[in-house]
C-alpha cells in the first residue's frame, strides 16, 4: 500500500495543505496535481515494477459533508479525487491491473481523542454522503482510516456495507495494541463482524508503529481479519509526534523487519506505511520480501 501522502506534502515549501480539507483541493490546481502525481506515482513504481499488487487512496480523508459544505470548494470534490486517482493508473503503461483505487474517509474530529467520536447512529448518517459519492464516483474499495472509536467505526461499517463494495475499517492503537478507545482490537473487530450482514473485507491498524499491533500477545483468530498495517516510521507515542516539531524516524530496517514479520508470521497481506514514511520504506519491504521469500 502507499506511504505517507499528507505529511510528505505538509514538508514540501511549495504546498500549501487546506485548513480544513488538508489535501483534497490540490486536485484544483496544478501544482497540487503535480505534486500529487509525483508522489502517488514514486509509491506506485515500486510496486509494478516487482510485480506486486498496489492499493492506493483517494486524498479524501477530511473530504466530509461537513467540511466540504463550511468551504468554498466544490461539493464534488470525493468524486473529482476518485477521478483523478482512476486517472492515474489508467495512465501507466503498464502493469495498471495490479493498481486498486480505495475511496477514504477518517473520523470526524480527532483522529487521537476518542472521546470525540460519534455514536454508531450519529457515525452512520454523518458520513453517507461521503461514503455514497466515492461509491458513485466508481472506486474499487472502500477504506476508513485512523479511526480511535469502535462505535463510530461501527457506524462507518453500517453506511459502507450498504454499498455492496469490498471495504476496510482501520483503527489509530496504542503501544499495548488496543484501540485508543481502551478496547482491544479483538473486540473491534467481534463487535464490528456481529452487527454488519456484508462484513468488512478486512481490518487494518495504521498511523501507528508496527510494534505497537503487539501481535505475540493477540489472540491467533484475530489474524483472520487483520490483513494490514500502514506503520509510522516512528516508535513514538501520538502524543510524542503531535508534540514534537521535527519528523522522528527510527531506522528503516528494523521498521521494515517488522512489517515483514507481521506477513511472515502472522498473514498481513497490506503492508504500507503512515507518518515518516516514503519509498525508502517501501523499497525496504520489497527488497528484502524477494530477498527472502516465504
Amino acid at each position: 500500500m502507499e506511504a505517507a501522502i499528507v505529511e510528505q506534502l505538509r514538508r514540501s515549501a511549495d504546498i500549501n495543505l487546506h485548513k480544513s480539507l488538508i489535501n483534497a483541493p490540490l486536485i484544483y490546481h496544478r501544482s497540487g496535481r503535480l505534486a500529487l502525481k509525483n508522489l502517488y506515482q514514486s509509491y506506485i513504481n515500486i510496486a509494478v515494477n516487482a510485480d506486486t499488487p498496489f492499493l492506493m487512496c483517494t486524498p479524501t480523508w477530511r473530504a466530509n459533508k461537513a467540511r466540504v459544505y463550511a468551504s468554498n470548494i466544490s461539493h464534488s470534490i470525493n468524486s473529482d479525487a476518485a477521478k483523478f486517482m482512476n486517472d492515474i493508473r489508467d495512465a501507466q503503461s503498464h502493469g495498471k491491473a495490479l493498481i486498486k483505487v480505495g475511496g477514504m474517509i477518517g473520523c470526524k474530529n480527532d483522529c487521537y481523542q476518542p472521546a470525540e467520536g460519534l455514536t454508531a447512529a450519529e457515525s452512520e448518517t454523518f458520513h453517507s454522503w461521503q461514503i455514497e459519492k466515492l461509491f458513485q464516483a466508481g472506486v474499487d474499495f472502500l477504506i476508513a482510516e485512523t479511526l480511535p472509536n469502535i462505535e463510530e467505526a461501527a457506524g462507518i461499517a453500517k453506511a459502507m456495507e450498504i454499498t455492496g463494495l469490498p471495504y476496510i475499517i482501520s483503527f489509530v492503537i496504542n503501544r499495548n495494541g488496543y484501540v485508543l478507545d481502551g478496547n482491544s482490537l479483538s473486540e473491534a473487530v467481534n463487535y464490528i463482524d456481529t452487527i454488519t450482514s456484508n462484513k468488512p473485507a478486512g481490518y487494518m491498524v495504521n498511523c501507528a508503529y508496527p510494534s505497537f499491533i503487539q501481535p505475540a500477545l493477540q489472540p491467533e483468530e484475530l489474524f483472520t481479519r487483520l490483513i494490514g498495517c500502514q506503520a509510522n516510521a516512528s516508535s513514538l507515542d501520538h502524543y510524542e509526534l503531535d508534540e514534537s516539531d521535527q519528523l522522528s524516524v527510527d531506522e528503516i530496517s528494523q521498521w521494515g523487519d517488522s512489517m515483514l514479520e507481521l506477513n511472515r508470521l502472522y498473514g498481513l497481506k497490506i503492508l504500507g506505511g503512515c507518518c515518516g514514511t516514503g519509498t525508502e520504506h517501501l523499497n525496504y519491504i520489497i527488497n528484502n520480501d524477494m530477498a527472502n521469500p516465504g
